[in-house]
């Protein structure tokens, strides 16, 4: 537990480089045990979900070693195919070893994942889709059991485009026999990710950034080396808190189009961006103007990560903006918290109205999830006078030292090391 204590009114200026994307490198970090190989992974991002992957990973029997931004894994030696509850509750990421597991070991037990709390987010596909891959799947005392002596490729239709669904159907199609054809399948970036990295493995896959992914099976290599890209949603993180804050940043490394709809939207609301190759400048000297209605999709639509974040840079925007919250049922839970900021917003189901307000003050709240609680720290540098959250550990599950960051480029931050645990 920790406090983040935030002096608003400081604009932030220079450049920074994106660190590596947490939801690219838990799935690879899932993917690294599907053969018997050695594994060097580089720009492995330092967070708490990224630990917590590594543990399950010397808990299968992986031999697991740690070296800055550097993680070299050997799966030679896998010998478990169960993750229990301690390990499964810090995350809702580690259901993604699911299809890992199964493919490596005809077999997995693996306890229902945790993680933020933000409404019904079923294991149903990701059940279905190893179902039609030919496992024998129940759900028996809180854990998830699957059996299949030998996985069988064919048609997996995915009902919605989840993203979690889809990784775990890749991967486990990777040792299937005979080909896979996965529809309905979801195109993020972290998908196009995942499929460069199992074919670094060996395997035969194509389709990913598109609604069908097609995989052949794999022939396994001794020896991977792969890159994480850059976290676009540490990306859109940064370029809502210059909305917020005002000032002068560069993103390195990102693709622009990779945060395409976030950039679209502020630029519409009046900051100024400026896209190069692997770069991007975010200017803003004045209030921002609202009026803009935002809807959470599926990428490439606005992603329900930034929806939080793009929140709390409309609270001071002038006129109303309006969210439409399509992904998740509980969304919202960090309105309450920028409301006793000062901030005006209506909530109707899925819909949240933010008249803009001039100022925006200083108050003690607290980070009820990830991404919600990065947004109160945005809202924070914009606010007048000091903010103080209280965080149980949210938002080291998804930035890298986000306070060294923010402070390197001007922001006001520290974290009080006496609640810290």
């Amino acid at each position: 537990m920790s406090i983040w204590r935030v002096q608003g009114g400081y604009p932030l200026e220079g450049s920074l480089t994106i660190q590596g994307a947490k939801n690219a490198v838990l799935p690879v970090l899932a993917a690294a045990i599907l053969t018997g190989c050695e594994t060097e992974l580089t720009n492995v991002p330092a967070l708490r979900d990224v630990e917590a992957s590594l543990e399950i990973l010397r808990q299968l029997g992986c031999v697991v070693q740690r070296q800055g931004g550097t993680v070299a894994i050997d799966s030679r030696n896998v010998t478990g195919c169960r993750i229990p509850r301690e390990l499964t509750g810090q995350m809702r990421s580690s259901i993604v070893f699911l299809g890992a597991i199964l493919a490596r070991c005809g077999q997995a037990r693996i306890a229902m994942p945790g993680g933020c709390e933000l409404g019904p987010r079923p294991v149903d596909l990701h059940l279905a889709a190893m179902e039609a891959l030919g496992a024998e799947v129940r759900v028996e005392q809180g854990e998830i059991v699957c059996r299949a002596p030998g996985l069988t490729g064919g048609t997996v239709h995915l009902a919605l485009p989840s993203v979690g669904a889809t990784e775990n159907a890749m991967i486990a199609a990777c040792a299937a026999r005979g080909e896979t054809i996965l529809t309905g399948a979801a195109k993020e970036p972290e998908i196009v990710e995942l499929q460069g990295f199992l074919r670094v493995l060996g395997a035969d896959v194509e389709g990913a950034g598109t609604s069908v992914i097609k995989i052949r099976g794999m022939r396994p290599v001794r020896h991977a080396l792969w890159r994480v890209m850059p976290d676009r949603i540490v990306g859109a993180t940064m370029l809502c808190a210059c909305a917020c804050a005002g000032g002068d940043l560069e993103l390195r490394g990102l693709d622009p189009a990779h945060v395409g709809s976030v950039a679209e939207e502020l630029a519409a609301m009046g900051a100024q961006l400026d896209a190069g190759t692997r770069r991007l400048r975010i200017r803003c000297g004045g209030r921002l103007r609202g009026g803009r209605t935002i809807v959470t999709e599926p990428y490439p639509g606005f992603p329900t990560d930034a929806q939080p974040l793009m929140m709390a840079a409309s609270l001071k925007a002038a006129g109303r903006t309006t969210f439409v919250e399509n992904i998740f049922d509980h969304r919202y839970r960090q309105a309450a918290h920028f409301a006793a900021m000062g901030a005006d917003i209506r909530l109707d189901g899925r819909r949240a109205v933010v008249t803009g307000v001039e100022r925006l003050r200083g108050a003690r709240v607290e980070a009820e999830d990830l991404r919600g609680g990065a947004a109160l720290i945005i809202a924070g540098l914009g606010a007048e006078g000091e903010t103080e959250i209280l965080d149980r550990g949210h938002v080291a599950r998804g930035y890298e030292g986000f306070d060294r960051v923010l402070s390197a480029l001007g922001g006001h931050i520290k974290i009080d090391p006496a609640r810290q645990e």
